[in-house]
């Protein structure tokens, strides 16, 4: 057994790492530097004339697809289906946080309810028929019917309803999750923007009266408009029908877009704005002020419904009320597309070969770019760049994780710099010629501001101390 010990023991830390911090170019009391050669983004940036990844043979492409698979984003692998990889993720990841920021101020509880749905639930609420085609539908092998949720009214409220001793002292109750769905869209197209398979937020409200109910629907619209305008995105909130989910009002939060699906009336002076489809005739002047009505087309990233008991009184969801009889919850429910927003992000804010991201959602917020390999300023600069690396990494832990090294040093400064604004960075700090000066100055490159700054190491830490990450 003694042996046996001895044969397990664990290696001290040094040791069993010190391969791994050579790797990634650490050491000890040094921070852990992510090197872009090592990263799994599988870029296909296009060179010259080329056009570079376009997605799969026949499906039409528009410039937020064009530029995620270019930048090795996303892979497509089957119609409407692709592989997120880890640059998405982390963006991902990083709105997720502040939607749940947003969802928490508002009392939200986090759950996670099964992808696999029951069909006598959907059948029971009618709308096992009335999705058609658009539900993936399977059979386990006892012949019980499921769908794939595309949405989870029937589930939540299902489990609402579940709750025999639920009190109007509990209410409201605002129950939400992020989770993939499901819809088998006939034509998938233009990337993730929309996909047969895609991540959304999805909040589930139960109110004790109607008044209760459109109050958390005014104070969750709010939410939505914080998170846009915290992303820095030019939304705007239009009256929508309540298509298949039903209810008796509804909106939606739409980014602008030349190639958006919906389309969209405005009023210049911002008193009215609605989809086409709730209007019964062409409306061309604004009901309350009279100005002429603008058309622009626009891509859904956000929908909300008041519900009433549409969904709470066939799955008999009651609580009880203060005069102690059983009541009917009023319900509302609230989509946000987390992938669609990121790719809506891009088509709106980026330029044709270069992406943009809400700074707050970038994978990486900044790179750094060393010089070419042989190049005068290889050795000194190298090392003095490394050194605004690690004590950036020091003085801003919170950035420490978000800062990539291109380490692809047989490229030039002009490759790589062009590499870095196709791919997004919001911050590029460059150790060209002028870091042998004394002291050594940086070429900053703020990619969203469209200005590149010249600073010493403390000018580039101060100026960084001012980024935002979620």
């Amino acid at each position: 057994m003694e042996a046996l010990l001895r044969s397990c023991r664990v290696p001290a830390l040094g040791a069993r790492h010190g391969g791994a911090r050579a790797r990634h170019g650490g050491t000890a009391g040094r921070a852990r530097r992510l090197l872009l050669s090592q990263l799994f983004q599988p870029l296909a940036l296009p060179t010259g004339g080329q056009a570079g990844s376009e997605g799969r043979p026949g499906e039409p492409s528009c410039r937020s697809q064009r530029l995620m698979l270019q930048a090795g984003l996303i892979h497509p692998t089957s119609p409407g289906c692709y592989c997120y990889l880890p640059p998405t993720v982390r963006a991902m990841e990083k709105l997720i946080k502040l939607m749940d920021q947003e969802m928490q101020a508002v009392g939200g509880q986090k759950l996670n309810l099964p992808s696999l749905c029951s069909a006598e639930l959907w059948r029971a609420s009618g709308r096992w028929d009335q999705m058609g085609p658009e539900l993936f539908r399977l059979l386990d092998r006892h012949k019980h019917g499921y769908c794939l949720g595309p949405t989870h009214e029937e589930l939540v409220t299902a489990l609402v309803a579940s709750q025999s001793g639920l009190s109007y002292k509990q209410l409201p109750l605002r129950l939400y999750q992020v989770t993939r769905k499901f819809r088998d869209e006939p034509k998938p197209r233009f990337g993730l923007l929309r996909s047969r398979e895609f991540y959304m937020k999805d909040m589930y409200t139960f109110d004790s009266s109607e008044e209760a109910a459109r109050h958390t629907y005014e104070q969750v619209c709010a939410a939505y408009c914080r998170l846009f305008t915290h992303l820095g995105l030019p939304f705007v909130k239009v009256r929508a029908a309540t298509g298949s989910i039903g209810g008796s009002t509804s909106h939606e939060f739409q980014l602008p877009a030349d190639i958006g699906e919906d389309r969209l009336l405005l009023c210049p002076q911002g008193h009215f704005a609605a989809n086409v489809e709730t209007l019964n005739t062409e409306q061309t002047s604004c009901p309350e002020c009279g100005e002429k009505l603008s058309e622009t087309k626009g891509i859904e990233v956000g929908h909300t419904f008041y519900l009433g008991t549409k969904y709470s009184s066939v799955a008999n969801a009651v609580f009880s009320s203060a005069e102690n009889r059983p009541q009917l919850a009023e319900m509302g429910c609230y989509g946000l597309g987390v992938t669609r927003i990121l790719a809506a992000s891009i088509e709106v804010l980026s330029s044709e070969d270069s992406i943009r991201w809400p700074s707050l959602i970038a994978p990486y917020q900044l790179c750094f770019i060393p010089p070419k390999r042989g190049s005068r300023e290889e050795e000194e600069g190298a090392a003095l760049l490394e050194q605004v690396y690690d004590e950036l990494a020091q003085a801003l832990p919170q950035l420490a994780g978000d800062a990539v090294l291109d380490d692809r040093s047989q490229l030039t400064i002009g490759k790589r710099l062009k590499d870095a604004q196709r791919l997004g960075y919001p911050y590029v700090v460059v150790a060209g010629k002028r870091v042998c000066e004394d002291p050594p100055v940086f070429e900053v490159w703020d990619q969203n501001a469209g200005k590149v700054l010249f600073l010493t190491k403390e000018g580039v830490i101060e100026l960084l101390s001012e980024v935002q990450v979620p």
